[in-house]
């Protein structure tokens, strides 16, 4: 299993755009159209399956919520911020 991370290794590790609340890292990704955020959702899906560690994501029209947390390990760990990385690289492409 892997171990949690602190507050602080926590703040420190997010990428720009990303928070931390509630033992998640949360960020919600804004789209010109509806359609664009369930694409990314797709993209998301996507790493999320290859990287055998799956986020919670919630579809709003014009707006994607991504959480992120360590389930059995019961909060965040280097995991998380590696996916929100990995989320991030593909976001700025």
């Amino acid at each position: 299993m892997t171990d949690l991370l602190s507050d602080a290794d926590i703040e420190s590790g997010l990428p720009d755009g990303w928070t931390y609340e509630d033992d998640e890292v949360v960020r919600v990704f804004e789209f010109d159209d509806y359609l664009r955020g369930v694409n990314f959702a797709q993209l998301v899906g996507e790493i999320a399956e290859a990287q055998a560690h799956h986020p919670t994501m919630e579809i709003r029209y014009k707006e994607l919520e991504i959480r992120l947390s360590t389930h059995e390990a019961g909060g965040v760990t280097d995991k998380d911020l590696e996916m929100a990385q990995l989320i991030e690289s593909e976001r700025a492409e």
